[in-house]
């Protein structure tokens, strides 16, 4: 859809919930049965011509139903299913909002989105990577255990996502952490890639080099 109109759109919706969610919370105020359930019982009159007033019972019990005798009223069943159905069209109207953003900060013809892999588990543990594109630093992103640990599992981190014009450029990464015997290790790749028109997507990738006892480190061009 046109970004244009997925504005208009994601706007409409909006206000639609927002009326919706009003209308809701009048509801809940006009149906509070604190204003109906405690009435007293009302004395009953005295006979005509008694001369004498009624007296209201001083060892009645009160006209309260206990708790939990009635079943809450439908009105009330059916304003937890409508604020639900609201949650749910909250949430779906961020991620569309989300994915808009995307599209408009970093259009298909110029995005560039850069990614880390790891398949590792003896030379090398990861602390931080620094990106840089055409000698131009544009990431420097230092990682805790928990999410070095989501990586040596499987996990695929979105690193970077910008604009780049149509045309040659050159990425160069830097690796930092701990490398065999546990001593302080940084290395570097580079690599020289075409930005043609449409998205262009490069992989990080960490691996183990088993015959030479070393972490390898290697950029790939997602073509």
């Amino acid at each position: 859809m046109n970004p244009k109109y997925r504005v208009v759109s994601i706007i409409a919706r909006g206000a639609l919930l927002a009326c919706v969610w009003a209308a809701g919370a009048a509801l809940a105020a006009s149906a509070d049965p604190a204003t109906t359930a405690g009435s007293p019982r009302a004395a009953a009159p005295a006979p005509p011509g008694s001369g004498a007033t009624a007296a209201p019972d001083a060892g009645a019990a009160p006209d309260v139903a206990p708790p939990g005798a009635a079943a809450p009223p439908a009105d009330f069943k059916t304003l937890d299913q409508e604020v639900q159905g609201l949650k749910k069209d909250v949430i779906d109207l961020n991620k569309d909002l989300f994915v808009l953003e995307e599209e408009l900060l970093f259009p298909a013809n110029t995005q560039v989105a850069l990614y880390v892999s790891m398949d590792v588990g003896t030379f090398f543990a990861l602390d931080s990577v620094t990106v840089k594109i055409d000698n131009k630093e544009v990431k420097n992103y230092l990682y805790t255990a928990r999410e070095a640990d989501a990586l040596l599992k499987g996990g695929v981190q979105q690193i970077y996502l910008g604009n780049l014009k149509v045309g040659k450029h050159e990425l160069v990464a830097f690796f930092t952490g701990k490398g065999p015997v546990e001593r302080d290790y940084k290395r570097g790749a580079t690599i020289s890639f075409d930005k043609g028109v449409g998205a262009k997507y490069l992989e990080l990738k960490i691996t183990d080099h088993v015959a030479k006892h070393q972490p390898e480190f290697t950029i790939k061009d997602w073509e």
